[in-house]
């Protein structure tokens, strides 16, 4: 409409016979018949105007939605079935278990087994913050607490990112069933190669790659079996429930002598430690 406004700027009144600077169409071409066939040209122009704008309108609809399909495509590429193959969900696991009870003979350990002070790390290796926490203050609670025969250290999975959050919890597992050690040399070295949290990284062939180059001094056979037959994926999905019957709702989280403590500080874990510790005296 701007456009056709523009290109008519005679006012009504008759046009000059003479050729100007800013009217370079003689009347005899171009102002002739003002009255209603004057009318309806600007009235087709402003149809014409109005049909180029409609296709331009749908041409910017039909782009967006080439966009979207593409970027959609692109999406399910990444995190397609090619990378969700061999990821069961929980529903699929079955077996029997119960929730209730921590079981601690059942968890990886670090410590003297005499130790009056129990303390469970609750922890998936796809969280971002399990990592922080493991590379700023585990060594920390090591020397003050663990190696001191202060507490012995326990870890439940709780695996609830993602699909691979139950691979890779199904793997330590895995590495747990041959050697208590390995496993905290597997939970340090993961978290150190943790992938992005947002995708699916901790896959089987990941996985199996990753403790072929990593971890040395156990039978890598039996592992590759376990992870592929999904041998150790109950236990997972049981110490998954166990931490959502007492409470668990993220990662990481510690208890200490059986009760959740509300954040994952290192002050906190200290004092919870210190005031069980100060009853055991």
């Amino acid at each position: 409409m701007a456009q056709n406004k523009g290109s008519n700027r005679s006012s009504g009144k008759p046009a000059s016979t003479y050729k100007t600077g800013s009217n370079r169409t003689t009347p005899d071409h171009k102002n002739v018949g003002r009255g209603k066939a004057g009318n309806a040209a600007n009235r087709s122009g402003s149809g014409r105007e109005n049909r180029k704008s409609g296709l331009i309108f749908v041409s910017s609809l039909i782009f967006i939605g080439v966009l979207v399909i593409t970027l959609a495509v692109v999406f399910l590429k990444d995190t397609g079935p090619s990378e969700l193959k061999d990821l069961p969900n929980y529903t699929e696991i079955k077996g029997d278990y119960t929730a209730k009870g921590l079981k601690y003979e059942k968890q990886p350990h670090l410590g003297d087994p005499n130790a009056k002070v129990k303390v469970i790390e609750f922890a998936d290796f796809k969280c971002p913050a399990c990592k922080k926490w493991e590379e700023t203050y585990m060594d920390q609670l090591q020397q003050e607490y663990i190696d001191t025969g202060k507490i012995e250290l326990f870890f439940i999975n709780y695996a609830f990112i993602d699909r691979d959050s139950i691979m890779a919890a199904s793997a330590g597992e895995a590495i747990a069933a041959q050697s208590n050690e390995k496993f905290w040399e597997f939970k340090r070295k993961l978290f150190a190669h943790q992938g992005d949290e947002t995708k699916i990284w901790a896959t089987p062939s990941f996985l199996l790659d990753f403790v072929k180059k990593n971890i040395e001094g156990i039978d890598y056979d039996r592992f590759a079996k376990d992870l592929k037959e999904h041998t150790y994926m109950l236990p997972v999905k049981e110490d998954f429930k166990t931490g959502g019957y007492y409470g668990v709702n993220g990662t990481p989280q510690f208890m200490v002598n059986g009760e959740l403590l509300p954040s994952a500080s290192y002050e906190e874990l200290a004092a919870a430690i210190e005031a069980k510790l100060a009853e055991t005296d």
